[in-house]
């Protein structure tokens, strides 16, 4: 285990280095870890000005791409390898609260924030490529389908999970109901393209295929507080 001053709000494995991670933090920072040295960081990222609240690499080939989002409304793009950040994307407009790359197109992220939108950008392109009116409320967490790189999905205060097709966003292709507080993760399922999974400050867990006229599959209580993250396992189709 790894000891750092400051609350860590997201972990993301690096994808070309087995026992390499990396945490972002309250104090703003982002801390490079091997996992095969037991001391302190390998290198710490001081540039956010407020929480560093998002954290993730970049899973297509040929790129070693590190994207961060942070409660000072920018998102920064990183090479492990580079000491300083790459680029800042500034847009938003509220505190941004998930920033996850497209597991299709290189360069592309979608980032969800308190503005009560979902924003698309392009690493090699000046400005935000899209931005989505998602919910009337603050959106938590977003992700892409694995299966379709122009859908993703959002979820928000507002207790829904809203699906957004990239090439026509004026309405949501899906709205899922059922969570009773603000849903705080959203994930795709790797396995089947129409699956995913969500967990709310209600406490559970829910399991959705929006291709089903009731798309609720199943509601889990095991957890006793608020459920804050969730994710699915690559190697076990059963797995969370």
């Amino acid at each position: 285990s790894f000891d750092w001053n400051d609350g860590l709000f997201d972990v993301t494995w690096s994808e070309n280095n087995e026992h390499v991670l990396i945490t972002s933090s309250g104090d703003g920072s982002l801390q490079i870890w091997d996992i095969a040295k037991t001391k302190g960081p390998l290198q710490v990222y001081k540039e956010h000005t407020q929480e560093a609240y998002s954290v993730d690499w970049s899973q297509t080939r040929g790129e070693q791409l590190v994207v961060s989002g942070s409660w000072d409304q920018t998102a920064k793009l990183w090479d492990p390898a580079v000491g300083k950040s790459l680029r800042t994307f500034k847009g938003h407009e509220g505190v941004i609260y998930s920033t996850i790359w497209s597991p299709h197109i290189p360069g592309c992220f979608a980032s969800a924030s308190g503005d009560q939108t979902l924003r698309v950008w392009d690493v090699k392109a000046p400005g935000v490529k899209l931005v989505i009116p998602a919910h009337q409320a603050e959106i938590l967490s977003c992700d892409w389908c694995k299966y379709d790189e122009n859908l993703l999905v959002t979820g928000a205060v507002d207790c829904s999970l809203k699906g957004w097709d990239l090439r026509n966003i004026r309405q949501p292709v899906f709205i899922l109901l059922g969570h009773t507080y603000a849903i705080r993760r959203v994930k795709f399922s790797p396995f089947h393209a129409t699956l995913l999974a969500s967990c709310s400050y209600d406490f559970t867990v829910r399991f959705w295929d929006f291709s089903k006229r009731n798309p609720l599959l199943e509601t889990v209580e095991h957890h006793t507080e608020f459920t804050c993250g969730l994710d699915l396992s690559l190697h076990n189709r059963g797995q969370v």
